[in-house]
């Protein structure tokens, strides 16, 4: 009880913060947005719907953010943001090595009297553009996630080069223009029917562009869920 002219404690504890208040993770958005991808494929969601609760999750602040975004698929029942308690069995653990969220990048490429480079693990979307003056463009595809069943590459070379790999279980093809240059897309059509289709057009000036599967890469992550294929 407190006396007469004292002064009230202060109090410093603070309230637990609810979970849909919490951060979210790299690991919690790329859960999402993995189980975005399975529904794209299955029909549950269409194209708009899907670019649009992608771009929401990779967006998100807190747990609470993500929830809405799979609310009205099935697979919403199987998600737990809960981490596992410290000393809990390896057989609770994912098998294999953990892959980081793959990076955003921006759609357009450019690279001028110098060179312009992307490879690794990044996310790639309906379109890419590539844009080469004296100078030469690199995109690698051969480890990047694929969001969308279908990539367009538009390429402008002048004076300069563009080179662009694929891996071999995708789908190839295109058509460009070379002026005083070459343009050379080794088209292939993949044997699963429902494999990402990458397109490439454009136009070399003095220059010349180059698409090629790359021999012993093969793509997992994409709308199809194929995590663990060989």
């Amino acid at each position: 009880m407190t006396k007469p002219g004292a002064e009230a404690p202060v109090r410093t504890d603070r309230a637990p913060v609810a979970e849909a208040e919490m951060r979210a993770s790299d690991a919690d958005r790329e859960r999402v947005a993995e189980l975005l991808r399975d529904a794209y494929a299955e029909g549950r969601l269409n194209v708009d719907e899907h670019a649009e609760r992608i771009e929401a999750a990779y967006g998100a602040k807190t747990l609470g953010d993500l929830v809405p975004l799979t609310r009205d698929l099935p697979a919403h029942r199987s998600i737990s943001f809960e981490k596992a308690p410290l000393g809990a069995s390896d057989h609770h653990r994912p098998s294999g090595p953990v892959r980081l969220p793959a990076r955003q990048e921006a759609p357009t490429m450019v690279a001028i009297f110098g060179g312009a480079s992307r490879r690794g693990r990044w996310r790639v979307g309906s379109h890419l553009r590539a844009v080469a003056a004296f100078g030469g463009v690199e995109i690698d595809l051969t480890d990047a996630v694929f969001e969308s069943p279908e990539v367009e590459i538009e390429v402008i070379a002048m004076f300069g080069g563009v080179e662009i790999k694929v891996p071999e279980n995708v789908s190839l093809h295109g058509s460009g223009v070379g002026i005083f240059g070459g343009f050379d897309v080794k088209e292939q059509t993949a044997a699963d029917p429902y494999a990402p289709v990458v397109r490439v057009k454009g136009v070399a000036v003095f220059g010349g562009c180059e698409a090629k599967p790359r021999k012993g890469k093969k793509l997992k992550e994409w709308v199809r869920k194929q995590l663990g294929a060989d």
